[in-house]
């Protein structure tokens, strides 16, 4: 089992569901896959919180999950959220997802039960003994409603059932004492567009990110100017994109992220019941944010599509 290299912008897709019927709309899904990884995104995210996963029968995140590796092909690895209530339920996601093309898997506590710490290893060990894949382990407390103390994640790390860390917490403080106590070489992903840059600079790898679903191009230039290690650029990029990553969380995510693709035409904006599409209000902000990012995204991503020119062909190519 050879773990995944996960670093720079790794966007958590959304599930785009066809109106009327309500069925995942396979061929936006596949095009949202792809315009990512074009647009310079190391990985993705399919069947996580983002992606609507507890409004998802099992047979339609399998499919999910399927319709996304297809897209994606080998360009980057495909890393498939297994977050469900009960260890039974998480685990044949896991093994379904093994099936399905995913590289990785990532692994949530069970939301509403709360278990303790030892129940939540005891969990995160059944997961990965039944996908037997890579595991990136997923700590979100606002939705689970219970988090993973750090010397739980030490020891799962110790045992190798865990290969890197999405990190929801904001806790900027973490990186470092995670470091101490789990290496480092293990890796450590924001999951928090807002605070994506102070997290690489407590030592993080990269941000498993919402805002990368809208500008992938200007993310990932965000995170090859950290690599190049240059911080006015990381400045600059964190500062213009910081509008729209906040209004991201102004309602329930993915409703804002729904509503700002629905604004460009690559999905439909409704997302599933118990949630309701963006107001207005969040509608017009939204708007308003991606006009101001949307020039330069997309002239960087024509540019980054344009062959280069004859005379920087390798010489063997030259006729």
């Amino acid at each position: 089992m050879i773990a995944p290299v996960l670093r720079g912008l790794i966007p958590a897709l959304p599930t785009p569901f066809i109106p009327g019927s309500g069925q995942i709309d396979e061929a936006a899904l596949a095009a949202l896959a792809e315009r990512v990884v074009a647009r310079g995104a190391s990985g993705v995210v399919a069947c996580g919180s983002t992606g609507e996963a507890p409004a998802l029968s099992a047979a339609e995140h399998g499919r999910a999950l399927h319709v996304v590796a297809e897209a994606v092909g080998h360009r980057v690895p495909v890393i498939a959220g297994v977050g469900a209530p009960s260890t039974e339920a998480a685990a044949a996601l896991a093994q379904s997802a093994a099936l399905c093309g995913a590289a990785a898997l990532l692994v949530s506590a069970p939301p509403y039960v709360r278990p303790g710490q030892e129940g939540l290893c005891a969990h995160i060990r059944a997961v990965a003994a039944a996908g037997r894949l890579p595991l990136v382990l997923y700590d979100v407390p606002s939705r689970a409603g219970v988090g993973f103390a750090d010397d739980s994640i030490a020891r799962l790390r110790d045992a190798n059932l865990i290969q890197a860390l999405k990190d929801a917490t904001a806790d900027l403080a973490r990186p470092a004492r995670l470091a101490r106590l789990c290496g480092r070489d293990f890796t450590q992903l924001s999951g928090d567009d807002a605070t994506a840059v102070a997290h690489l600079a407590m030592g993080g790898s990269g941000c498993v990110s919402v805002l990368g679903n809208l500008v992938p191009a200007l993310c990932s230039a965000l995170h090859s100017a950290w690599a190049a290690q240059d911080p006015d650029r990381v400045a600059e990029l964190r500062d213009r994109l910081a509008p729209l990553a906040e209004l991201l969380f102004r309602e329930s995510s993915p409703v804002p992220l729904k509503a700002a693709l629905g604004l460009l035409r690559l999905c439909d904006a409704r997302p599933r019941l118990p949630l309701l599409p963006a107001t207005a209000t969040t509608r017009a902000l939204l708007a308003e944010a991606l006009a101001a990012l949307l020039p330069e995204e997309e002239a960087r991503a024509t540019a980054a599509l344009r062959p280069p020119p004859r005379h920087a062909l390798p010489p063997r190519l030259l006729q």
